[in-house]
This record gives C-alpha cells, structure tokens and sequence, in this order.
C-alpha cells in the first residue's frame, strides 16, 4: 500500500494538478506560519520586557538581544494578524483544491477503468462478478474522498513545509536544529511498522466487503428462487453472519488507527518536549534570547504537526488505497485478486479462455478485412502459455451457415473473440469484414425499454425492431416494454431471444455481412429453437456468413458444415 501510486499521476491529470498547485499553496502556508511564529514571538517579547525586572547575575536573566521596542507593538500584531489570516486562507485554499481534485480524480480513473475493460475482450472480465466491479468502481473509488481530503494535504505538507520549517530552526538555534534532526525521523518509523499492520488489516477489510457485496447480490438475483424452496430464512442468516464478519474487520480498523494515533502523538510530543526543555533552560539562565525562544518554540510544534497529522490521516485513507490498487489492475488489464474464486459461476468455457484474454499477448498474426468471409487460417488458440487446440482452420462464406462444436473448454470463445476483434492473434491470420453481428453466451440486457436494449441505447427503427422480435417468435412483446436490472423482467429463454432479435436488427440497420452466434439457443426449446434456426439460414440465403457456436444437435444438423475443434495433447 504506497502512499502515492505513481500510476495514480500517470492516469488522472487532476491528480497531478492537485500535487502541483497544492504544493505552491502547501509552500505559502509554510511561509505564513513562519511569519506568524515570528511577529508573535516579537510582540510577546516587546511587551513583556517592560514588565518584567531583569536583575543581574539572578537566576531569572532573559536576555532582550534582538527583541524590537515597544512602541512598534501595534505593528508587530498587525503582521501577525496578516499572517494569521494568510495561513487561514491558504488552508481554506488546499482543502478547497483537494475536495474537488478528488472529484476530478475519481471521474478520470472511472473513465479509464471503464474504458480498458471496454477495450478489452469480455472474456477478461468474465470470472469477475459484477457486484465486484461495482463495488471497487463505485463505494472503492468513493474511499478517495478521504485520501484527498485528508491525507494529501498533509503529505504536501510534510513534503514541502517541514523541511522548510527544520531549516528555519537551524537558522534561530543550531542546538535545537540539531535535536530536531535527531528526533525526528522517530515518528517516521512509528509510521513504516503502523503502516504495515494497517495494510494488513485494510486488505482483510476490503475482502469482507467484496465478498458481503458478492453474497448480496447473489441473494437479491435468486430471491425469487429461495422463496419457491423456501429457503430465504437461510440466507438472510448467510447476510447477518458475513455483516458481522464485516463489522468485526472494520472494528480492527479502527483499533489499529487509535493506537497509531496515540503512538504518533507520544512520540511526537515527547520530541517536542525535549527541545522546549533546552530551549527553556537556556532562556532562564540568559544563554538565549527571549524573541528568539519564543520563535523557537512557536514553531517547534509546526514542524511535527505535517507528519503526525499524515500518519493519522493514512487510515482514513486506506480504504481508497486498497480499491484504487484494483483500479489500477482493471485499467492494466490485471487480474483482479481473488477473481477466480468470486466468478466460480461463469460457464466452463469462458473460463477456459479468461487467462487468455486477460493476459495480452505478443501480437504475430495477421488480420485481413474481407467482403463477407469470416474466418481462421492456421491460429492457435491459447490460454497463457498452454495451447488449448492444434492451429485452427476455420471458415464461413456468405451464403452458408457454419458451426463450430467441441468439448467445454477447448476455445471455442476464444476463436469467437478472435473473429470478433477482442483477441488478436498469436500466428495465423484471421479473416473477418469491417462490420458484423454477434449473439453473446449471455443476454446482456440492461435496464430499460425492449426498444432500447434492441438499438443498444439509441432510438430504434421501430420496423426493424418489430420484424426482428417477430422472427424470434416475440410477436407479444412490446417495445415499450421496460426491464429492471439486468434486464429483469423476462424468462431465460425470451430474454436469449430478444439477444438473437438484437444481433438481427443490427444485421439488417448496418447491413453487415456476417453473423456469429455463440450459443444462441442453450435455453430454448425446440419450437423457439427452430425458430432462431429458421433466422440463420434466412440470413445466409440473404448472402450473409452465418457461424454459430452450439453443442444442440438441432443446430448442428441444420448447418451446412460443421467444423469440431479437438483439444490439444496436454503437454508436460
């Protein structure tokens, strides 16, 4: 856990503003507490020395050297109060720049990290549950509110301040200078061992989040189930007992941030209090000057405010720092930790592929833009360093349908993705034109209107969408139809119907060339199954390639070819 992630500077150019401007304010600030500290110290000194009996060779002897004369008193509170409200308003300014750079901040690293899974191909994704990538991209991200409100400004500070600061206690007493520099670094490695138990704990904390939020909404998508088999009773206590996992890891949290707390603060006031011990001792016997002390120890306590204050503000902001390290994974194109074992419920054969396509490959193959040809001459398909079949020969011309069949596991999506542009390939070449339509494993249907999901968000061609329901055999369903959450609201198997009527109304508004299907009838039965099966030859006799990914026999007898994919020998 960094208390700055270069990747974070290198990502978000809010980020980069905020250390630049804050370190600008964070020096104007630092000036501003020297000036107060000074004309403090040298009003307190003019207007004490005439009060006070000074009597030679006593133990009480302060010495007036350099304390400036009473009659310039008004001025001396004048700059003080000028100060005052400089320091003021430069701390006003730093939280102001801070709040809305973590606003900026959180927006640009969304967009990237949205962007990458974007650009990447869904099989990378597809072991990681949504309830993760919701929660690292919402309340994860949202967790920076507090890195950047509390603990950037006191690290600018303690970066740019405090060295400032020891410099000016050098000029006004080497001695304590040098006590300082002694002392000092006391709180630093208070904060390297603190900082290790709070990762630990923090990254204990932020699993139990995942995995509540995971349970959750696993709960929430099956309610419908549970309360068939009875069962709800059961998982509510399920809920309960992983919230108090949750609470009891949060409460470890707060254990170790109190006690650093304390720890910092001890330390740091008894560094204090050894130099206002020299300091006080030689202003008694007059080996010191009283304006000069007094500067002295009115500064003492800036020094090490920056770094205990940046100590105690790195818990608040350790959350953020946990979540933003899986940003950071999703926007390099990392595994999420913890990915596989959270997407245990993804289908076999994206799970083949999830390495795959997760892990970027080092690019020797060919792409070739056709007019309607799709497909694979002579490509591996691998996951990680594993080959999954011998170099495949694949192809589907305009006017014939395809099929693509093999054992779970063997590739199948990834030579999907390949044809699809998700995957580039390794050797080989792939064939595919500019433009085509694709029939994912899954629906993929969002919240909204059926109309909407068909246009993919845009206004539909209300003919097109009708004719396209219509030859799934949805002749009921209206346009106007609104679905809930991923896409709620219809069956398993209307809701792979009004994917295929996707991919076809997509066909028919960008007349693309070719059409590829994977699995586009595992939860059909036989009547909708011919029906779809009816689509793809009418699309192929349109003089479109149809290739389709299907394990149903009724797909395979009524494909014109059917290419089978072989698993590779396993190799030692």
């Amino acid at each position: 856990m960094k208390p700055l992630d270069p990747r974070m500077l290198r990502t978000a150019s809010s980020a980069r503003s905020v250390f630049g401007w804050g370190a600008l304010i964070g020096l104007i600030r630092t000036l501003a507490i020297i000036a107060w500290s000074w004309f403090l110290a040298q009003s307190i000194a003019a207007a004490a020395f005439p009060v006070l009996r000074f009597t030679k060779g006593s133990d009480l002897s302060l010495t007036p050297q350099g304390t400036a004369p009473v009659e310039q008193l008004p001025f001396l509170l004048g700059c003080a109060l000028v100060a005052l409200l400089l320091r003021a308003g430069s701390s006003w300014a730093m939280d102001a720049l801070a709040a809305r750079g973590s606003v900026r901040v959180k927006a640009e690293l969304r967009s990237a990290a949205l962007d990458a899974i974007d650009a990447r191909s869904p099989q990378a994704t597809a072991g990681v549950p949504d309830s993760r990538l919701a929660t690292t991209l919402g309340r994860g991200l949202d967790a920076l509110d507090g890195y950047f409100a509390g603990y950037v400004p006191q690290l600018i500070l303690a970066v740019v301040a405090t060295p400032v600061m020891i410099a000016c206690v050098f000029l006004a007493d080497p001695l304590s200078g040098i006590i300082v520099v002694i002392v000092f670094p006391v709180i630093p490695v208070f904060m390297v061992l603190i900082g290790l138990a709070t990762k630990a704990v923090q990254d204990r904390q932020w699993s139990r989040l995942q995995h509540l939020s995971a349970s959750f909404l696993d709960v929430v998508t099956g309610l419908a189930t549970l309360k068939i088999f009875r069962r709800e009773e059961r998982q509510a206590a399920r809920i309960a007992r992983e919230t108090d996992e949750y609470r009891e890891s949060t409460m470890k949290v707060l254990r170790v941030t109190f006690l650093s707390g304390f720890v910092l603060d001890l330390a740091g006031t008894f560094s204090i209090a050894l130099v206002a011990v020299t300091v006080g001792t030689r202003l008694v016997v007059g080996d010191f000057p009283l304006a000069m002390g007094l500067f002295v120890l009115l500064l003492l306590p800036e020094v090490f405010i920056p770094i205990r204050q940046v100590g105690a503000a790195f818990h608040a902001s350790a959350e953020g720092l946990t979540a933003v390290g899986d940003v950071f994974d999703l926007i390099d194109g990392k595994e999420l930790g913890g990915a596989a074992e959270a997407g245990a419920d993804a289908d076999a054969d994206a799970d083949a592929d999830t390495d795959a396509a997760a892990k970027p490959d080092t690019t020797a193959g060919d792409v070739a833009v056709t007019d309607g040809l799709i497909g694979l001459a002579d490509v591996p398909l691998v996951r990680g360093s594993r080959q999954l079949a011998p170099p495949l020969k694949l192809s589907a011309a305009p006017g014939e349908v395809v099929a693509l069949a093999g054992p779970s596991g063997v590739g199948k999506s990834t030579a999907i993705a390949l044809l699809m542009g998700t995957l580039e390939p390794t050797e080989g070449t792939v064939y595919r034109p500019a433009h085509l339509s694709w029939v994912g494993q899954r629906p993929g249907l969002i919240q909204g209107t059926v109309g909407e999901n068909l246009a993919l968000g845009g206004t539909p061609d209300v003919a097109l969408a009708r004719r396209a329901l219509n030859t799934v055999g949805l002749e009921d369903l209206e346009l106007d139809y609104e679905l809930g959450s991923l896409g709620s609201g219809l069956s398993g198997g209307q809701s792979q119907r009004v994917s295929v009527a996707r991919a076809l109304f997509r066909t028919w508004q960008l007349d693309a060339p070719a059409v590829v299907l994977d699995e586009p009838t595992s939860a059909l039965d036989a009547d909708s199954e011919r029906l779809v099966i009816r689509a793809m030859r009418d699309e192929a006799d349109a003089g479109r390639a149809v290739l389709v990914v299907s394990h149903r026999p009724a797909v395979l007898n009524a494909a014109d070819r059917v290419e089978r994919i072989e698993a590779a020998e396993v190799q030692a």
